[in-house]
């Protein structure tokens, strides 16, 4: 059975990082963007951040270009923006695809375990979110407009 374990992204900073190095933390799977109407969302997601992180949860976020071209930095720029305006400590991966032929492996393997609405696997918008369990499986998927704090409950119960 696949699990998160098997696959490897790129951190902002340009580095294989393997996912299976997260296995035995809860994670937030979170593809995001610098200039959408969701994106004081970031705030929320670094408070869930805060909140959880000494119980081994963990907060990714994958920028994407692909929704009204909202996130059109370089890595620097957007690791900056996050910083300035919302105070973002949380890992900041490389750009990616979230749909499409060039999409994430990560993505597609995540769209496919939770699929959206009315079975739908594409991601719609920035700042869809993918709540993974200590041994690497989707648990839930949830929408732009579903808040970072809306979410804690289910993130408790995995902890």
């Amino acid at each position: 059975m696949t699990t998160i374990a098997d696959f490897t992204v790129t951190t902002n900073r340009g580095q294989e990082l393997a996912l299976e190095e997260k296995l035995g933390k809860v994670l937030l799977v979170v593809n995001t963007a610098s200039k959408c109407g969701f994106t004081p969302q970031y705030d929320g997601l670094e408070k869930l951040y805060q909140q959880f992180k000494d119980k081994d949860f963990e907060v990714l976020g994958f920028p994407c270009n692909q929704f009204g071209a909202q996130e059109p930095g370089n890595a620097d720029e957007i690791a900056e923006f996050c910083k300035v305006n919302f105070g973002v400590t949380f890992p900041l991966m490389a750009k990616v695809e979230v749909n499409g032929a060039n999409a994430s492996p990560l993505f597609d393997w995540m769209k496919k375990e939770a699929k959206g609405l009315m079975g739908s696997t594409s991601i719609k918008w920035n700042f869809t979110k993918f709540l993974i369990d200590r041994e690497g499986n989707v648990v839930k998927r949830y929408g732009p407009q579903d808040t970072p704090a809306s979410i804690a409950r289910d993130i408790e119960k995995l902890l």
